[in-house]
């Protein structure tokens, strides 16, 4: 347990599972209370239960983060249950596969919304209050596909650009100050996020055959940077070269991220 942690207030969205649920597991260890937000409410309370059962505390908080109401509600019930909040996590979000011609416009608006809208809501409600308390932490849980758009995953590595635009123009206003903004680029893992995508398409796609990395390595980095915040966060390593790669030769990143990128199923590999 961190004495540098213990006792401060964290939300996690997209808690019930995957890189979200590791993330709430690993900060209550760290002797934070966990708020855990996500819309499958049983998901969120067996969440809770470990923690508890590990001796942790942590509250669920059922909720659609693309609905901005619900968001300020939970804003709201966290300052009013717990009376700070220090970290917002938002890592809610989801995706969707194949050419952007099987992408229909329902699909990329809820995209947009949960994966866009909801970070934008997130940041809205917590900053007024970073603001009023001179201190915070605003961490978002972005991907390096909005580092550097990858095949057949257009419309997701769209939203996530526009959440690393937001992350970046945030974190300028705010320099030099005591709040914080920080943007986290894991690489693909495996968890149900790809079965969800799965589910989501219209054209599903083979695996990319690029590196992956577990959501408990993710966690252990977004840990790292809430003691000690940094800009950016690369769980995995090597991708941060992968931006630079681009910067300097695009061309060149076309074809490694179409070598080790995803391929429409029935391509041979």
């Amino acid at each position: 347990m961190s004495e540098m942690l213990r006792g401060r207030v964290a939300v996690v969205t997209g808690a019930s599972a995957g890189i979200g649920r590791a993330t709430s597991l690993a900060l209550a260890r760290e002797g934070m209370t966990v708020v855990l937000v996500a819309r499958r409410g049983d998901r969120l309370e067996a969440v809770a239960d470990e923690i508890a059962a590990a001796g942790g505390r942590a509250l669920a908080c059922p909720a659609d983060v693309a609905d901005e109401d619900q968001v300020q509600a939970i804003v709201a019930q966290v300052l009013d249950e717990l009376g700070r909040l220090d970290v917002m996590i938002c890592n809610a979000g989801f995706g969707i596969e194949g050419p952007i011609e099987a992408h229909t416009t329902t699909m990329m608006r809820r995209l947009m919304d949960v994966n866009y809208m909801g970070t934008f809501f997130a940041a809205r409600a917590v900053l007024q209050i970073f603001r009023r308390a001179g201190h915070g932490h605003l961490i978002v849980v972005s991907s390096i596909a909005g580092r550097r758009g990858a095949p057949y995953v257009s419309g997701y590595a769209a939203t996530k650009a526009a959440q690393i635009g937001l992350i970046e123009a945030l974190r300028a206003e705010l320099a030099g100050s005591a709040i914080h903004v920080s943007g986290v680029y894991p690489v693909s893992i495996d968890t149900e996020f790809s079965d969800v995508m799965r589910a989501a398409s219209s054209a599903p796609t083979q695996p990319t055959r690029g590196p992956r990395q577990s959501p408990e390595q993710v966690a252990a980095a977004i840990v790292r940077c809430v003691r000690h915040p940094r800009p950016e966060v690369y769980p995995h390593a090597a991708s941060r070269l992968l931006p630079l790669i681009s910067a300097v030769a695009p061309s060149f990143c076309d074809r490694l991220m179409q070598r080790f990128g995803r391929r429409p199923e029935h391509e041979p590999r």
